[in-house]
């Protein structure tokens, strides 16, 4: 009996704990598939979707081609693309070199820069929003797109330590032999430990991508003419325009955000495996 009692106890609690994750995934996915569907639907009235299944639903791509057609978002996400890439490069660029550095070199200030740049990473972006904003309009470089890759990419250096951990775990001895054969230094990062750090290089990629990929607020703050919107702030002022604009253009936003997300996700998806790889490469310190 107390046997049969056990295993009955034990059919009911995994019986349970399945039913909460499947609830949870089914809440997890159904915005997804909100989204998806309203970009598709069309009806006489695209606006609001005041019905979830009416009487003449439609699906087809007339929402994207309004939103190519009608609106500047071929531009905005050109300048997306622009700010994405030109930020992933320098922030990519940034981490790996600092990242190595603290990893390798050895110095009398070497803990306490660590610990003050953990410490500044903690802090969210927009605390220092206005004081950027200031200093960037002494320069003349508000509402330019320059702007928006210089603060993305200036605060690479804080995001140091997953690197940092993927390169404690790399054998000092290869270093030590390419240097007893006569590498610098600079020659032992780039032609040695560069092409076995592939998953931190991709995981680092990624993560400087999403970030000026996503952002909202600081696009918001100082970019005001409308040829240099993101995709974020352009499909925010699409349907926040006019009185009427966001029961005119909630499909065609639903449409650009299914864009926006697809894009991030097939990024994603491509490189999982490295993604993956340098997380946990990262968070394990040799």
């Amino acid at each position: 009996m107390t046997g049969n009692f056990l295993k009955i106890r034990k059919h009911a609690s995994n019986l349970l704990v399945y039913a909460i994750l499947v609830t949870l995934g089914i809440l997890w996915v159904l915005p997804i598939g909100y989204l998806v569907y309203t970009a598709f639907r069309v009806t006489p009235s695209t606006g609001i979707i005041n019905t979830l299944f009416p009487d003449d639903l439609r699906l087809g791509f007339s929402n994207f081609s309004r939103l190519f057609g009608d609106t500047l978002f071929s531009q905005w996400l050109g300048n997306t693309m622009i700010v994405a890439i030109s930020s992933c490069a320098l922030t990519t660029a940034f981490i790996l070199m600092v990242s190595y550095a603290l990893s390798r070199l050895r110095f009398r200030l070497r803990r306490p820069i660590m610990n003050v740049l953990l410490v500044l990473g903690m802090f969210p972006g927009f605390m220092s929003m206005i004081a950027v904003y200031f200093i960037l309009k002494a320069m003349g470089l508000t509402n330019s797109l320059l702007a928006l890759v210089l603060v993305y990419s200036g605060s690479a250096a804080l995001s140091y330590y997953i690197c940092t951990g993927f390169f404690d775990t790399v054998p000092r001895a290869m270093e030590e032999a390419a240097i007893l054969d006569g590498a610098s230094q600079p020659i032992v990062f780039w032609k040695i430990i560069l092409p076995m750090a592939k998953p931190i290089i991709v995981y680092t990629v990624l993560t400087s991508f999403i970030s000026p990929w996503c952002d909202f607020i600081f696009v918001n703050t100082i970019i005001n003419d409308r040829n240099k919107y993101t995709v974020a702030l352009g499909l925010y002022k699409m349907i926040n325009a006019e009185k009427n604009s966001f029961n005119d253009n909630f499909t065609v936003f639903c449409a650009g955000a299914l864009v926006v997300g697809a894009i991030i996700v097939t990024l994603f998806m491509s490189m999982q495996k490295y993604y993956v790889e340098g997380i946990t490469a990262g968070a394990v310190k040799g």
